[in-house]
């Protein structure tokens, strides 16, 4: 299960797709899991553990409303973490100080459920399911 790992919301897609995919492997042993050079979303392993994933960061405003359409102004990573139930996940979090961006919905599309929210300093945050 994957506990905690960043997802990159980059603009470079492809170029990014390259890097990772060259160093990931070399570096840590981590294989590609899911996506291609076309994107938009792509996932490296270690073991049964994820690692990295990375996301086209045009993608984020229709993933997680709040966000603005400007990628410039967008966050440039976010933590995400699988959980067993993420409506309670999203709940905790804003019993102790999270702020909502997107209440726990089921995305067809990505095959999970999700939820997004922000921690007090501002980082978003997403917990899913699948």
């Amino acid at each position: 299960m994957d506990v905690l790992h960043p997802r990159l919301l980059v603009s470079a897609f492809a170029e990014c797709f390259a890097f990772y995919d060259a160093v990931l492997p070399e570096l840590l042993g981590a294989s590609l899991v899911k996506g291609d050079p076309d994107g938009p979303y792509a996932h490296w392993d270690v073991g049964s553990e994820g690692v990295l994933s990375m996301l086209d960061r045009d993608l984020m405003p229709e993933a997680a409303g709040a966000l603005p359409v400007n990628a410039a102004a967008q966050d440039r990573v976010m933590l995400v973490s699988r959980v067993a139930d993420v409506d309670r996940a999203y709940a905790v979090c804003l019993a102790h100080g999270g702020r909502s961006v997107t209440e726990p919905a089921d995305r067809p599309g990505w095959g999970v459920r999700a939820a997004h929210i922000r921690d007090p300093e501002g980082n978003l945050v997403e917990f899913q399911s699948y």
